[in-house]
C-alpha cells in the first residue's frame, strides 16, 4: 500500500480531511509504538510506506522506552488525542480508521502478531475489511 492509499482510506474512514488523516496516523503509530514491543513495531514499519514507517520506528525521544507500555483503548485514544496538531473529537474515529487501514497495509501474520500485544478491546474498534484487501495481503 503506498502512502497517500493509507492516507486516504483513514480519511474516508474517519470522515476527516487528509490533512487530519495524516496527523492522526502519525500520532496513532507512535502510540502503537509505545504499546507494543520494538521488534513488533519495527516489523509491522517494515510493512509500511515511506512517510508512515519512521512513526513506528523512531518514537521522540522523550517517549521512547525499552518496553512496551502497558495501557488500554481509552488511554491509546487519550494519547492521541493528547497530540497538539489533532482535533480531540476527531481521536476516536481517527484511531478506529488508522488501525483498520493497518490491518489491510500489512501481512495478516504482522497484525496479528501485533494484535495479540494488545488488549481484546483493540480488535472490537478494527472494521472487517473486504475479501479483496485479504487476498493481497500475504
Amino acid at each position: 500500500m503506498e502512502y497517500d492509499d493509507f492516507i486516504n482510506l483513514v480519511a474516508t474512514r474517519a470522515k476527516m480531511s487528509t490533512e487530519q488523516a495524516a496527523t492522526v496516523s502519525r500520532a496513532t503509530l507512535e502510540t502503537l509504538a509505545d504499546r507494543i514491543s520494538a521488534g513488533q513495531a519495527e516489523d509491522l514499519a517494515y510493512q509500511l510506506p515511506d512517510g508512515l514507517d519512521d512513526h513506528l520506528r523512531k518514537p521522540p525521544p522523550h517517549r521512547r522506552q525499552e518496553h512496551a507500555q502497558p495501557f488500554g483503548l481509552d488511554e491509546f485514544v487519550r494519547r492521541v488525542a493528547d497530540h497538539p496538531a489533532i482535533d480531540r473529537r476527531l481521536a476516536d474515529p481517527g484511531v478506529r480508521a488508522v488501525l483498520t487501514t493497518l490491518s489491510e497495509a500489512v501481512s495478516r501474520d504482522e497484525f496479528e502478531d501485533a494484535m495479540a500485544q494488545l488488549p481484546k478491546e483493540f480488535r472490537q474498534v478494527i472494521e472487517p475489511v473486504g475479501a479483496d484487501s485479504r487476498q493481497r495481503r500475504r
